[in-house]
């Protein structure tokens, strides 16, 4: 089927999609789960296009494609983040209170995800799915198109509705009108309740490989090209990390991880804190993350290269991997990448930047510690 063009990867998904179309056994509603940056929202497009355009002439197809590639009511509601206008309160719509340059800046996102499909987008103070968003379900849902085989409500990032709107949603998926269809989309389908997971479908992403990730960032966010095979294998499977890394300058992001961690070994607390001070210069959490997942990659290389595995990440740096394992052999690193990935964890809950950048130091310092190292040999 031509629909699903443009789509990376998920070919499990698409063929289980494929064969619901194809047997006319469509559930009322569906749970896309998987990382941030994998298609989640393309793939559900793409679906509804399917749903609609299939057997249509040409020109009819066409026309239909285009419109739900517009997230055009009635055949699609795109629900979204939105953030929660002044003086709004139970009554307002969802857009009703937001100010003009609220309104421009959702417009201007929307339209930047209707020619990219796997852009994401981004909405200052969007921080969760509004309740007034759901209860718009409902004038969606009234109004009878006998002409459209099936309307879609696509949620994405489903997880950040709230009790209130996730309980207003229950109400729709209890008894959901013929012809419409939901999609939830989201990284974290643990924090739907049970009871609105159980009336879905599941159905799982995974995350892109590294060509993918290379061929989605040249395609449709025009990165060079050798950058993007350089970013693609520390991504993760996901289109979103990728882009973190570019917005973060990725070559500078892999010599500030050298830099940390070779001051961190030879216990030059000045020098690896002002490394770190220079690349959080903007407090990011954000920034903080990705330079811990550095890290942890850094020190699984050592790990692979200790098991003669050649599929590095830092392929420029595999010197230094070598010159680390020979000086330093037999080391828990596993322990180490535990307590790194853990305080990464530890940055959502407001725990003092600064103490978490100590910890980082101490204990990337105690892998080469004399004492240490006597202990585990």
């Amino acid at each position: 089927m031509q629909n699903w063009q443009g789509i990376y990867g998920q070919r499990s998904v698409i063929n289980t999609l494929t064969k619901l179309i194809e047997n006319s056994s469509v559930p009322h509603a569906l749970l896309f789960s998987g990382l941030s940056g994998v298609g989640k929202d393309f793939t559900a497009i793409r679906f509804a296009q399917a749903l609609n355009s299939n057997n249509l002439p040409g020109e009819e197809a066409a026309v239909v494609n285009n419109l739900i590639n517009n997230f055009n009511e009635p055949y699609i509601k795109y629900i979204l983040p939105l953030p929660r206008g002044k003086n709004e309160n139970e009554a307002s719509g969802p857009f009703e209170k937001l100010s003009a340059e609220e309104n421009e800046n959702y417009w201007e996102e929307l339209n930047k995800k209707i020619s990219n499909p796997y852009y994401k987008i981004q909405i200052p103070k969007a921080s969760n799915i509004k309740i007034s968003s759901i209860r718009d379900i409902n004038k969606f849902i009234s109004f009878n198109f006998s002409d459209i085989k099936y309307r879609i409500i696509l949620i994405s990032d489903a997880h950040l509705m709230n009790d209130e709107s996730q309980n207003a949603l229950l109400k729709n998926l209890e008894e959901p009108p013929a012809g419409i269809i939901f999609i939830l989309c989201t990284p974290y389908p643990n924090l739907l309740r049970e009871t609105i997971r159980s009336r879905c479908w599941l159905i799982p992403f995974q995350p892109l490989d590294k060509d993918e990730i290379a061929n989605i960032l040249t395609e449709y966010f025009h990165v060079e090209n050798e950058l993007a095979k350089d970013v693609a294998p520390f991504s993760a499977g996901s289109v979103t990390t990728a882009l973190k890394l570019l917005d973060h300058d990725f070559e500078l992001l892999l010599d500030k991880t050298i830099f940390i961690l070779r001051y961190s070994f030879g216990r030059k607390y000045h020098s690896a804190l002002s490394t770190f001070s220079d690349f959080l210069s903007d407090n990011s959490t954000e920034s903080l993350k990705l330079i811990i997942q550095m890290m942890i990659i850094w020190l699984t290389d050592v790990m692979k290269f200790r098991l003669n595995n050649r599929e590095y990440y830092f392929t420029k740096n595999v010197e230094t991997l070598e010159k680390f394992d020979n000086r330093f052999p037999g080391i828990d690193l596993q322990k180490t990448i535990f307590k790194l990935d853990k305080l990464a964890s530890s940055i959502q809950n407001n725990i003092n930047q600064n103490l978490i950048i100590l910890n980082i130091m101490f204990e990337l310092a105690s892998l080469t510690t004399p004492q240490m190292n006597k202990n585990m040999t």
